[in-house]
């Protein structure tokens, strides 16, 4: 069963110059969790406000938990919860009170409201800090307190925009936890991120977008494949660099790029590790010794180079340019 279906989904701003969305199509299985996976500006935020009823699209249809999204937003957001890219509380107040203002806005009642912010604070590791105004939180912690908010109703699906935006790694590491333990009870999630590992640690499957477009769906190792699975990285000096890309390619069986100024030879290998020792053995038998060698997953840009042939950064750009009517 889907929990979520968005069909054909336009939406314009500025009079129709840019378009943020043009005839995007997705669906999420119940209990499961997509990830919906692009850089800024290829309408992630707004797929997310048109399925949580924040914002009504030009054309197209959408429905959350079978309800449809325009038709009956008041029942729609009965069954959500949202957390957006930048924690959504009150910094005078405390977690605690935030979490039980929260239950009372949506009409709980004291006692049921105290009970859901007691049991939310400790789910999310915050009893210690329960008592503090949000203020003094770290942002790791705040985001974790946003996430609790959105949970207050127990909603069956759950709409994650850009969850771990402006987090360090530890604090990412954090709130890929909290979100796992989610999965595991059941919730259906629709995850959006610029981070490739982070669509890898937590999607069932993954829909890359561009340009307000679905170009690409498959789970995490089957969008590897296509942009061609790991790549092995050699930097030498100037004057090895003919020899170690002969090497490089003999031992990957593909064409190796070659960065003249950064002296890198790069390739696609299929055998990961096994490469990289055939590589340092060729290497060491001829004499070589690599400044630096090592084995590199495929990056947001190397998934967007493969599937558009521009580089993540360059859309941003591009729609920065429309949104300013083409001026650089």
């Amino acid at each position: 069963m889907k929990s979520v279906i968005a069909e054909d989904l336009v939406k314009t701003y500025r009079k129709g110059s840019v378009k943020a969305l043009d005839g995007l199509s997705l669906d999420v299985t119940e209990g499961t969790v997509l990830s919906v996976l692009g850089p800024n500006g290829a309408g992630k935020t707004t797929t997310v406000r048109i399925l949580a009823t924040l914002l009504a699209p030009d054309s197209g249809r959408a429905t959350v938990a079978g309800i449809d999204v325009i038709k009956n937003p008041e029942k729609v957001r009965e069954v959500i919860g949202l957390s957006g890219q930048y924690a959504a509380v009150d910094e005078t107040l405390t977690g605690w009170d935030n979490l039980v203002m929260f239950g009372q806005l949506y009409h709980l009642g004291k006692t049921k409201s105290v009970a859901r912010a007691n049991e939310l604070l400790e789910k999310f590791s915050l009893t210690d800090s329960a008592r503090r105004p949000i203020k003094t939180y770290s942002g790791g912690m705040r985001r974790r307190l946003d996430l609790a908010a959105s949970l207050i109703v127990r909603p069956k699906v759950l709409f994650l925009d850009e969850p771990t935006t402006g987090l360090d790694p530890r604090g990412r590491q954090e709130m890929w936890g909290v979100i796992e333990e989610l999965v595991k009870d059941g919730v259906t999630l629709l995850l959006t991120t610029q981070y490739l590992e982070e669509a890898d640690q937590l999607a069932d499957e993954i829909v890359v977008i561009d340009y307000g477009k679905v170009i690409a769906r498959g789970t995490s190792d089957a969008l590897k494949k296509q942009v061609g699975g790991e790549r092995l990285e050699v930097i030498v000096e100037q004057n090895q660099i003919s020899a170690v890309a002969e090497i490089v390619e003999r031992v990957s069986g593909a064409s190796a790029s070659i960065d003249e100024g950064l002296r890198k030879i790069t390739a696609p290998v299929s055998s990961g590790s096994t490469a990289l020792v055939e590589v340092l053995r060729a290497m060491d038998t001829s004499g070589i010794h690599p400044l630096d060698i090592a084995l590199k997953r495929p990056s947001l840009d190397d998934v967007f180079m493969s599937l558009t042939g521009h580089a993540a950064e360059d859309q941003v750009v591009e729609v920065a340019k429309k949104a300013r009517g083409g001026r650089p």
